[in-house]
């Protein structure tokens, strides 16, 4: 693997951040703005889990038929 660029991490603190908010709120615009970036891909429901290992391969079975339909649909930039 290649380490392309070197990010910083914010640092934590105390106070809350005004310019941290802003850009929280454009990357969620931008999130929103992809193919699939209004899409959960997880049907509405209350579920109940034995194990967290459940719960994931819930989400990533749900993610995975999630993307598939994208890919049938034609979204471009899906795959």
């Amino acid at each position: 693997m290649r380490t392309v660029g070197h990010r910083k991490s914010p640092p934590i603190s105390f106070a809350a951040s005004a310019a941290r908010l802003a850009e929280g709120a454009r990357f969620n615009d931008e999130i929103h703005r992809l193919p699939s970036g209004g899409l959960s891909f997880i049907p509405k429901g209350v579920y109940r889990f034995k194990a967290h290992a459940e719960a994931n391969q819930h989400q990533s079975d749900c993610l995975a038929q999630g993307m598939a339909s994208l890919v049938r649909a034609g979204h471009e930039g899906a795959a």
